[in-house]
Order: structure tokens, then sequence, then C-alpha cells
């Protein structure tokens, strides 16, 4: 189930990219060909977010996991990702062939997927989730995804999480 998550969360982190180019090149849901434009164009960009949605409700079905000890600090990551994902946007507005696009867009996905780090998908700023580096004790950097607000790591503990990968994990806590 993990690998399957994680193509998920590698597609949905890269999956705008092909949106804007779709735009960008005025394609159309064929089904929708006697619609304005706009109309596909706001189905397509729907549909990353609700991958987005079906990624956080599946997220059960990773394994269990908790963080119960000290941390030695915390960042928070939600502006740290921002330069990268823009950068998938310019690179969809300035491909000008579906060969040249189908090809970066398989470098960004494979490079996404295998550096476990880069499942940053603004998409879950917009359903409440916030993300961020967390420093153990052991000098042990994690990438946890939490609707959690969180200043301080006085007391702070993540008694539910799911793991995605060894660095990386997405909070079923809610809010606190």
């Amino acid at each position: 189930m993990n690998i399957i998550y994680k193509l998920l969360l590698t597609f949905n982190a890269t999956s705008t990219m092909i949106v804007i180019y779709l735009i960008k090149e005025s394609y159309y849901i064929l089904l929708l060909e006697k619609q304005p434009a706009w109309v596909s164009h706001i189905i397509l960009a729907i549909v990353p977010l609700l991958l987005t949605i079906i990624s956080v409700a599946i997220k059960g079905l990773l394994s269990e996991d908790d963080i119960n000890y000290e941390m030695q600090s915390i960042e928070e990551a939600n502006n740290a990702f921002l330069p990268s994902y823009l950068g998938y946007f310019f690179v969809a507005l300035s491909v000008n062939s579906v060969e040249t696009m189908i090809f970066v867009y398989l470098i960004v996905f494979i490079f996404t997927y295998f550096s476990q780090t880069l499942y940053y998908n603004p998409l879950f700023l917009l359903l409440g989730y916030k993300f961020y580096y967390v420093t153990t004790v052991n000098n042990v950097k994690l990438f946890i995804i939490s609707k959690k607000e969180i200043n301080s790591t006085s007391g702070l503990t993540f008694p539910k999480l799911r793991r995605i990968n060894n660095t990386t994990f997405i909070d079923e806590e809610d809010k606190q």
C-alpha cells in the first residue's frame, strides 16, 4: 500500500504541472466540447484537488506510528517548497510540445518519487494541513504533514501518525 500511496502523493504533488500545460495549450475534455473551454479548465483544475482529498481519506491504510519523545526543534515548511512548486508551473508554461511535456513530467515525477521529501502539495494547505520539519534530539529531521498549529516543541507529541516513509508522516489528529 505504501508504494501506491507514494505514487498518489507524487502524482498529486506534480499533477498541476499537467493541468497548467493542458490549459496553456487550450486542451479541453471531449465530453464538454460544446461547453466553453473554461468549463473544461475548471474540471481539469479540480482533479488534483479531488485526488488530494482521496489521498487524505485513505491515509488510514498506511502503517501507524507516533512521536512521543523530546524534540529538539520544529520549523514550518509551508513556504520552503513553494519555489520548487512554482518551478513546475514555469516548466509547464515553457514547454512547447506534448512529447517534451511527457518527457519532462516523467523526469520530475521520478525525481519527486525517489526524493521522498518532495511530497509537498500546496493543495494540502487548502484542506487545512501545514508542513513541518521536526528535528529529534538524535538530530533526525522528519517531515510532518499536520493540521495542528505548532509554535513550540514544549510538550509536543504526535500520538497518531501514519508513516509515508522513514522521514515523512501525516498526522491523523485534527487541529488542537
